[in-house]
């Protein structure tokens, strides 16, 4: 059988795993599909390459198609998400200088309260906070904006989101340019690795269900190769259930410790897929449960209301009129696409393509196309529920 080749851009980060898996594993190939897999040394990289057309598909920050729909961060061509590829999975971390201020203060590290850490961390500071982030447009810079704004920390007057791309955090950490992070695994526990950094919060602690990475492609290309979009959104999917079950986990890391995928060792990446962190150098370990989600509680689904709770985010901060953004910013998140392509082949699908989020604070059963759907907890640490539009 002749496959198609397509050509798919991804960062070196655990929450990678659906694409290589898909590629590595047999999944695309199964769809008639050959995935041929190129990394990126950066984020505005990777969606250049996309943009102009380098790529057929990327794994990409959730945020850069709804920026792109708001005009937002350039890049030319707009975006479309056919299907996340990951919830969580960020870590948030800090300097040892910044940790020994905050353990001084009595913090206890717990990580898994958010609203303690984040009193803690701006009382440490004398001066504004410095925080590295992989990409102005991501979910790693919305949840800390979210979060430390909740708390009273303004910007930007008290704090400065800086872009770093995540090989080079710890590097960051180490050279004094700035304080604390927030970045996707294993680079978070690289900087502990190293000796420059200590982990405060698992990013969960500030919304415990976030759409992190999408799989990502133009607009013109999701109408022009629905049917090869398709084949591409079921064997993401595909992967996304084989590595479901903890007993992938040790194979998938080895795998990903290859050069040509993470390059780190498989332990690293172990630590993240199962939720164990070692959070400083002394060998504190803490667990994080649904750390990363690739499947579960359907973890794949593109909710639109999620690309408009990014969308409102950004037009607040952006000062753009925010009933044309939400307009906008729903349209990224291909939901009706996702749908069509799984339809015979995912035992049970979501039957609406918007909810409340943040208000399932336990499993609650939804409507669904089955009737057997399940969602987990989506809630967010300071218990606000984002209801969008037309609801």
């Amino acid at each position: 059988m002749r496959l198609e080749e397509l050509k798919i851009g991804f960062m070196p980060l655990v929450d990678a795993a659906p694409l290589i898996v898909a590629a590595e594993m047999g999944f695309a190939e199964e769809e008639g599909l050959s995935l041929v897999l190129e990394a990126a040394p950066s984020w505005s990289a990777l969606r250049d390459r996309l943009c102009f057309g380098q790529l057929d598909a990327a794994h990409m920050l959730s945020p850069v198609p709804v920026a792109g729909a708001l005009g937002l961060g350039g890049g030319g061509a707009k975006l479309d998400a056919l299907a996340v590829l990951s919830v969580n999975g960020n870590v948030i971390g800090v300097s040892r200088a910044v940790a020994k201020r905050m353990k001084d203060r009595g913090h206890d590290f717990g990580f898994d309260d958010a609203i303690a850490a984040g009193k803690a961390l701006i009382g440490s500071m004398d001066g504004p906070l410095r925080v590295g982030v992989p990409f102005p447009f991501s979910m790693h810079a919305e949840l800390v904006y979210y979060w430390l704004s909740a708390l009273g920390l303004p910007a930007p007057q008290n704090l400065h989101v800086r872009t770093v791309p995540p090989p080079l955090m710890a590097d960051a950490i180490k050279a004094g340019e700035i304080d604390a992070f927030c970045v996707g695994e294993p680079w978070g526990s690289r900087s502990v690795e190293t000796g420059f950094g200590e982990l405060l919060l698992p990013g969960t602690a500030i919304w415990s269900f976030a759409p992190e990475k999408v799989l990502a492609v133009r607009s013109d290309w999701a109408s022009a190769e629905q049917a090869l979009g398709a084949k591409l959104i079921r064997a993401v999917w595909r992967a996304a259930r084989w590595l479901n079950p903890a007993s992938s986990r040790s194979l998938v890391s080895e795998l990903m410790s290859r050069d040509r995928f993470l390059g780190v060792p498989a332990d690293l990446i172990d630590r993240a897929l199962r939720g164990r962190f070692m959070i400083n150098g002394s060998g504190d370990g803490r667990a994080s449960e649904g750390f990363v989600e690739f499947f579960a509680g359907a973890a794949g689904f593109p909710w639109r209301s999620q690309a408009e709770w990014i969308g409102t985010r950004l037009a607040a901060r952006t000062g753009l009129d925010r009933d044309a953004s939400v307009d906008a910013s729903r349209k990224t998140f291909r939901s009706d696409l996702f749908r069509a392509a799984l339809a015979g082949v995912a035992p049970d699908l979501p039957s609406a393509s918007v909810k409340l989020e943040g208000a399932i604070d336990t499993p609650t059963a939804v409507g669904s196309l089955g009737g057997r759907l399940t969602l987990p907890r989506d809630s967010f640490f300071d218990g606000r529920i984002f209801e969008p539009l037309d609801s």
